[in-house]
């Protein structure tokens, strides 16, 4: 099986969600997790902190310039990731819909380079 990568995206400035609905998200995301565990599909996933507490570290003559994050000003950040195994593009873009549809946000879905 080959391994994929969900980026989940979460809009950049816009404040948490309310206790009630993330409760709800973090319940959803703990079923989907618990059935790619079942399906011999789950391997890594982890939610992320904002962009601003990232370091960003960029080569410069022979140098490595450290910078305060994020890399890249957008719309949208990546707020968390899950690694899956799974036999094919059209079974990891199904987990990824299940992602879609519990966190109500955008998820990219991306193989790693590779077989497995």
């Amino acid at each position: 099986m080959r391994q994929y990568l969900l980026s989940i995206y979460q809009p950049a400035g816009e404040g948490r969600p309310e206790p009630e609905f993330l409760a709800g998200v973090m319940r959803d995301l703990g079923v989907i997790r618990q059935d790619l565990e079942t399906a011999g599909c789950w391997v890594f996933g982890q939610g992320l902190h904002a962009p601003d507490t990232a370091t960003v570290l960029r080569p410069s003559d022979g140098a490595v310039l450290v910078s305060d994050g994020p890399f890249v000003e957008g719309k949208e950040y990546l707020g968390g990731f899950t690694v899956i195994r799974a036999p094919d593009l059209d079974a990891a873009l199904a987990w990824g819909s299940r992602y879609a549809l519990a966190t109500t946000l955008p998820i990219e879905v991306r193989p790693f380079q590779g077989d497995d």
